[in-house]
């Protein structure tokens, strides 16, 4: 997982990323409602950045971003899926990492 450290970096096209959520079942069953940092591009394949929610509702800054591939269809719907290859999850990750840095957070 990717790892900041108390900043959230904000996509620009996102005009609040609190108003923006996304559930995730987790493999345990877990429920998890996320909120959007970021989707961007690597490699001609999008991704997505989320944080969970923390329990007063705010992007839990604290906690690690998830990164997951992003997909829209014709009618911009949204849905994403896990980074299988390790390759790519680090590809995926120094990408939003160094954006981060670039941002100065």
């Amino acid at each position: 997982m990717a790892e900041y450290k108390n900043q959230i970096p904000q996509d620009p096209d996102i005009e609040d990323p609190d108003d923006i959520a996304v559930t995730l079942e987790l493999e345990d069953g877990t429920v998890l409602e996320c909120g959007i940092l970021s989707i961007f591009t690597v490699n001609g394949q999008d991704y997505i950045a989320l944080l969970p929610f923390d329990e007063k509702d705010q992007l839990a800054a604290d906690t690690p971003a998830m990164l997951y591939r992003y997909y829209e269809d014709d009618e911009e719907n949204g849905s994403i899926e896990y980074i299988e290859s390790d390759e790519e999850y680090q590809t995926v990750e120094q990408f939003f990492f160094s954006e981060l840095d670039k941002e100065g957070l």
